[in-house]
């Protein structure tokens, strides 16, 4: 079967799934608000898999990722807004735009100027766009959704910020924000601070580190998973060491899961 034919056969199963009649009762009861959170975890799969470096799994989680830009498209076309195949245009068409060195006549080779092609199309876009929906003056961090993750957010209003200018020179000033913002913090919990006050410290603090990961060229999404992996392993080396004592962590002192994380650590 080719590549078209199975496009075209997915197409229908949605279909048939979303029939009120024929159909399967969940698939035909679901929103397009219903399906989101589901859409963020299969593209938090996605990114396992990669990780994980499973290509296998990879196959199967782009092909669930697939499924829920059908699903969506098959809601559209059942509310007369749009079809799989303008969704799929309106990409090709923005493909195009945005690569006039591959698909016109401008011969970048940098990619340096690439980057910079690529951002100003991406900003005549959102001039456009405000234009359309009647806004005179767009603000530069348009188009920076809601929905991202906070450390992907962050790093983006942060990246937009400092195309015009606003942005540190290094880390080393970052690195003094930090402990600046740590200072404020550490004063506010001392001062027995509402805890609106101390949120909006702890705030400003990751959004800080943010900024060091940013200037350091990290992604501080990708840092922290390896954070979370780092610190699953040595607990469940600590869960395990207990274990080989007849313990359990409830019934361990903390001292006992120290000594059993410092020897974690070192055999890594």
């Amino acid at each position: 079967m080719s590549s078209l034919n199975h496009t075209r056969h997915l197409l229908e199963i949605m279909a048939r799934l979303r029939d009120p009649v024929h159909g399967c009762a969940w698939d035909a009861e679901q929103t397009y608000a219903s399906i989101a959170p589901h859409t963020i975890e299969e593209a938090y799969e996605v990114v396992d898999a990669i990780e994980q470096q499973d290509m296998s799994a990879l196959r199967e989680e782009l092909g669930d990722l697939l499924l829920h830009v059908v699903f969506y498209s098959r809601m559209a076309e059942e509310d007369g807004l749009f079809d799989f195949e303008s969704v799929a245009q309106a990409i090709c068409d923005k493909m195009i735009t945005r690569h006039p060195h591959v698909f016109g006549e401008v011969k970048e080779t940098s990619t340096d100027a690439l980057n910079a092609a690529w951002e100003t199309q991406k900003a005549k876009e959102r001039e456009n766009k405000a234009a359309k929906n009647g806004d005179s003056r767009p603000s530069t961090l348009d188009g920076v959704i809601n929905g991202l993750p906070a450390l992907t957010r962050a790093v983006k209003l942060q990246r937009r910020a400092a195309r015009v200018g606003f942005d540190w020179d290094g880390p080393d000033q970052v690195l003094d924000k930090i402990r600046e913002e740590t200072g404020e913090l550490a004063e506010e919990i001392a001062a027995h601070g509402p805890p609106e006050r101390i949120e909006d410290e702890v705030g400003d603090l990751l959004f800080a580190c943010v900024n060091l990961a940013r200037k350091l060229d990290i992604d501080p999404e990708t840092a922290l998973r390896r954070g979370n992996a780092k610190f699953e392993r040595r607990f469940r080396a600590i869960e395990a060491g207990l274990a080989e004592a007849g313990k359990t962590p409830e019934s361990a002192t903390l001292d006992e899961m120290e000594a059993l994380w410092t020897r974690a650590k070192a055999a890594e």
